[in-house]
């Protein structure tokens, strides 16, 4: 059997192994999930709530031990870790807070004495995870599944299997019953047997396109319910109108979001003619400036890559960006020191066509297109086979609005701000970035039964 391994990506050298689970441990541990969700499917909302509470409290205690490991696991900016535990902490105690009143029964009128709709618990939900945000992606999902009465499986990317760890230890602690949360080390071609297993009720992914389909088909070949957060290639348009100093901030910001690594960072920067050349310029300029270096070293902007194969996919994406006639005005080149890293880089005259224009870059490349108006603008964003998310700049608000509601294909469409995901809102996308929604109420709801009550 393979073991998992660890690599600082600050330095490229080994942080720890972990063994794969074995058929025998992997079976049982489903089937130990199983069984305590027999009996956690029982419990109160109040007593679920109290675990989720004091989740929360274990992830605001060791929310620098979390950040430093993320940093060392994969390149996290300190600052973003804290961030991170604290805004996984906040969707614990959101669900904690709202779950009873999201998975209300309703009651609809009909000529029965009662009838009305109810949700209960599926059973065991599989957990495949990413990891660009190896605590938030976690939790975000976990949250509500344990409040609607739920178990979780979790298959984390190997390279964050520490931070894996981190959270069932943090689980534990806090007084989670054994078979409620387990994590497995597995390699994917496992991963059918676990789906196709007849105690998993359910599967989410988030991740690359690929991986999603690849298991949206396993899940459909075994009638599991599915719910995919998948890739993006965000757009941001920037009208004439744009107060550019606060539109460049808020763009640069999104783009290094992660030192760049996360699907709902903006991608494609599309800038109608009349400001073009200003924004350009002011992008640059606060591009230029951004630091990149270890985090556990120095409070930089950015860190690295997350593994070398990504960094050498990054790089090779910006080349053939360049062989096909694009400009890279920043950046562009791999540095000569330890490590995986990759600076910040700006790339204009990108033209349909290009795979550049086509591809998610995961990394701070930024790609400007060029417009002429509002509706080649908007043409350029929807053309695309993503719909995570997009935003528009404008100081029109009102206008803004009708582009994001009425014409951007997306599911989350920001005006005049970057986007990002809230516990109160609802996030996913449609095309090929995902099935389902994850957040909010309509992410308690996706792990549930939908069930029908009729009294006559």
């Amino acid at each position: 059997m393979l073991p998992f391994i660890s690599i600082n990506p600050s330095n490229g050298k080994k942080i720890q192994s972990y063994t794969e689970t074995d058929k025998d441990k992997l079976n049982r541990m489903i089937r130990q999930s199983h069984e305590r969700f027999i009996l956690w499917s029982r419990t109160s909302f109040t007593e679920r709530a109290n675990l989720l509470n004091k989740i929360s409290d274990g992830l605001l205690r060791e929310r620098e031990n979390l950040a430093r490991l993320m940093a060392l696991e994969m390149g996290k900016p300190i600052t973003q870790g804290l961030a991170e535990a604290d805004k996984c902490a906040w969707v614990c105690r959101y669900y904690a807070e709202n779950a009873e009143t999201f998975l209300k029964p309703n009651d609809i009128p009909t000529e029965a004495k009662k009838s009305y709709v109810c949700f209960s618990p599926l059973g065991v939900v599989l957990g495949i995870m990413p990891w660009n945000f190896p605590l938030w992606q976690v939790l975000r999902f976990a949250a509500p599944t344990w409040m609607a009465g739920n178990t979780i499986i979790l298959k984390h990317a190997p390279n964050v299997s520490g931070c894996a760890e981190a959270i069932a230890r943090l689980v534990s602690e806090a007084g989670a019953p054994q078979g409620l949360y387990s994590v497995i080390h597995v390699q994917p071609d496992v991963i059918e047997d676990v789906i196709s297993n007849p105690c998993i009720a359910a599967v989410t992914l988030t991740g690359s396109t690929a991986a999603g389909k690849s298991v949206a088909g396993l899940a459909g070949r075994n009638l599991k319910k599915c719910v995919l957060e998948l890739g993006g290639s965000d757009p941001y348009i920037i009208l004439e109108d744009a107060n550019l100093e606060t539109t460049v901030d808020a763009c640069v910001t999104s783009r290094l979001i992660n030192s760049g690594q996360s699907c709902i960072a903006a991608k494609r920067f599309i800038v109608t003619a009349p400001v073009y050349d200003d924004f350009v310029e002011q992008f640059v300029q606060t591009m230029k400036i951004k630091t990149y270096g270890d985090p556990q070293e120095g409070n930089y902007d950015i860190g690295p890559i997350a593994r070398n194969d990504l960094r050498e996919k990054l790089h090779s994406q910006v080349l053939t960006g360049k062989q096909e006639g694009a400009h890279v005005i920043l950046g562009g080149e791999i540095p000569e020191r330890a490590g995986f890293f990759y600076p910040c880089t700006v790339i204009t005259d990108v033209k349909k066509g290009m795979a550049l224009y086509h591809e998610e870059t995961f990394g701070p490349v930024a790609t400007i297109i060029r417009s002429e108006n509002e509706t080649e603008a908007i043409a350029i964003a929807n053309d695309t086979m993503y719909g995570l998310g997009a935003a528009v700049f404008t100081s029109d608000v009102e206008r803004g609005e009708k582009l994001a509601k009425d014409h951007l294909l997306a599911g989350s469409c920001f005006v005049n701000a970057f986007v990002r995901s809230d516990p109160r809102l609802p996030f996913g996308g449609i095309k090929e970035s995902g099935l389902g929604r994850e957040l909010g109420l309509y992410g308690i709801r996706e792990f549930v039964n939908v069930k029908t009550v009729y009294v006559a």
